[in-house]
């Protein structure tokens, strides 16, 4: 997300009309992060006061806001700390009814439309699309900012807003567990040759 939230800086920076507004799905843990994120350059902020279980929940409680809300661009991050999910996004967009382009690493707007560069194998990916649109962003749409004093000063006094949200979820995790142990590993000595083939033979079942 940081990497979304600096691009947006960077082009409310050349265009002063353009307002940033960050959502966050979670608790008031979060409070914290979301005052670092005003600090560093957004308006206001929405916290969707619910724990999320699963990708869809997320996206469906970000489209309530995003739906009264009418914005141009929406920039999320690639994915989540907790699960490494990267599904939120692609949701999104469905949800809102609006393109979606992945991974994005570079972005550049001109009036209604955004070129959007992302990395794929063996090059890199141009598209030309209109707003509004959703992109996950990555490493390379922007460089890190740290908050200056008087970023962390303005911050105190920018809106957060907590709202709740009727989203539910669609999946249900079964089960957790570790991936199978790997086998140990046997060494054997060089003078020890009929023992290796042996075991090559009869255990590892190579020869």
């Amino acid at each position: 997300e940081w990497y979304a939230l600096v691009r947006a800086i960077e082009l409310k920076e050349a265009d002063a009309s353009t307002s940033i507004h960050l959502v966050t799905v979670g608790g008031a843990d979060a409070e914290p992060i979301i005052r670092k994120a005003l600090a560093l350059g957004g308006d206001e902020a929405i916290r969707i006061n619910i724990e999320p279980t699963d990708p869809y929940q997320v996206a469906a409680a970000i489209a309530e806001v995003a739906k009264a809300g009418g914005y141009d661009l929406i920039l999320t991050g690639k994915e989540t700390i907790d699960y490494n999910n990267g599904a939120v996004g692609g949701m999104l967009a469905e949800l809102l009814d609006m393109p979606y382009i992945a991974l994005a690493t570079n972005l550049q707007v001109a009036g209604s439309t955004a070129t959007v560069k992302r990395e794929i194998e063996g090059g890199e990916e141009t598209a030309e699309v209109s707003l509004p649109v959703v992109l996950s962003c990555q490493k390379g749409m922007a460089e890190a900012r740290i908050p200056n004093m008087r970023g962390i000063m303005a911050a105190r006094t920018k809106p957060l807003k907590v709202v709740d949200s009727s989203a539910e979820t669609l999946t249900e995790v079964a089960a957790f567990g570790l991936p199978p142990a790997k086998a140990g590993v046997k060494l054997v000595s060089p003078d020890q040759v009929e023992e290796l083939v042996r075991m090559l033979h009869e255990e590892a079942r190579v020869i």
